[in-house]
């Protein structure tokens, strides 16, 4: 970002004069910076521990979860941080040659492997819904983590050519010596690397998105489950008087976690599509320009949006996960930590289960949607006494002998 006046000489000639920050922009973007990168990083850090510490936190979706908040941790602190320095200097660049590579390595680091983590948890719940018996072994924990350690693994090794890239320049000035942290490349060369970026990192996984989530949609919102045959009604109603109710909520909670979970996935990602777009559309609009626009305040807009990407999701999390929101409610409040024991299910609860197995639904889910109609159940009903398994089986065998 230049921060600098041209002048014409009394002599014919030109001298660029550099200027400093206004403080208007010095205060806005050192407080927005620090209050949008502080939330993220708190809250990014709470999504890490309360996943890897809670035993029903730990699914497939979780884990790509897990690496989309360690990617946007590395985007706030590689990023975010550096861009306070850089307004209280004038641009003067502070951290030196090993800084400016290694900060450069970790912001692209960060951003290349934000977007494929995104990328991966779109085909996981995709796999999961639209293609369930695939998901037995496909949607699993050990293939989630084997996969986050190929991406991690690829992206580290893709950004390595920022090392060579990367360099810190001095521009002279007539009243200062102003040193950046810029390319070794020129312009022209630059370009066909970032647009290698634009589009494998950005317009094709926004693109697969859209489809998959079409596809997922179609099978959550406009195929409901099926109902029970009209002809059998009556004789259904009986034999449900028992526990038939318990199945079809439970059914239904569990359709309704799948919509909610697919919900707030899509959200990650349209928000990921608009936050990033001022940023994006600014660097394709300036290759094609003679004279790049570098307007000091629409730079700043257009980072705040990137800290903001990186920032908001645990806030996503927060407001449409229940159990997202119970976990980071119990960090936050320090409360004791319960032991977890194994949960006892009602009879209709493991026919769900047996019946959602049969379906091909992947195991790795079924802790988390049972222990959200379970917590449901708790709210709504807590002074009412669950049947377990164990326990039903022994009245059904006292049943019998009495008869």
């Amino acid at each position: 970002m230049e921060n600098s006046t041209l002048l014409k000489l009394n002599n014919g000639t030109q001298a660029t004069i550099w200027t400093d920050y206004s403080i208007e922009y010095k205060v806005a973007s050192i407080l927005l910076v620090i209050l949008i990168c502080g939330v993220g990083i708190v809250g990014n850090v709470m999504v890490i521990f309360v996943v890897l510490t809670t035993k029903h936190m730990r699914t497939p979706t979780n884990c790509y979860l897990v690496s989309l908040a360690v990617a946007d941790l590395m985007v706030l602190t590689a990023a975010g941080l550096p861009n306070i320095t850089e307004s209280l200097f004038g641009g003067h660049w502070v951290y030196g040659y090993a800084g400016c590579l290694s900060i450069t390595y970790f912001q692209y680091l960060g951003i290349n492997a934000s977007s494929c983590s995104i990328t991966a948890f779109t085909i996981e719940r995709y796999i999961a819904i639209c293609h369930p018996i695939k998901a037995q072994f496909m949607c699993t924990l050990s293939r989630a983590k084997k996969i986050i350690v190929v991406v991690w693994v690829l992206t580290s090794l893709y950004c390595v050519m920022w090392f060579y890239l990367s360099d810190t320049e001095e521009i002279v000035y007539e009243n200062a010596v102003l040193v950046t942290c810029a390319y070794k490349v020129s312009r022209n060369l630059y370009l066909p690397i970032y647009f290698t970026d634009f589009a494998v990192f950005y317009v094709i996984p926004l693109l697969l998105a859209t489809v998959l989530y079409g596809l997922i949609a179609r099978i959550l919102f406009l195929n409901p489950l099926p109902s029970a045959p009209k002809g059998s009604r009556r004789n259904w109603k009986k034999e449900s008087s028992l526990h038939g109710n318990s199945r079809s909520s439970s059914s239904n909670a569990t359709a309704a976690s799948r919509r909610q979970v697919t919900k707030m996935l899509a959200v990650v990602v349209t928000l990921f599509a608009i936050l990033w777009m001022p940023y994006r559309t600014l660097v394709v609009v300036n290759s094609f320009l003679k004279d790049a626009y570098l307007d000091t305040w629409f730079l700043l807009f257009c980072r705040l949006c990137i800290y903001m990407n990186s920032a908001i999701n645990p806030i996503i999390y927060n407001a449409m996960s229940q159990k997202f929101r119970a976990a980071f409610h119990k960090l936050w409040h320090c409360g004791p930590q319960r032991s977890e024991k194994p949960p006892t299910y009602s009879v209709a609860l493991t026919y769900s289960v047996i019946k959602e197995i049969s379906n091909g639904e992947s195991p790795d889910h079924y802790t988390t949607e049972l222990d959200d109609i379970r917590g449901a159940a708790e709210e709504l009903l807590p002074e009412r006494k669950r049947l377990s398994f164990k326990e039903s089986s022994l009245a059904c065998k006292n049943t019998l002998a009495s008869a």
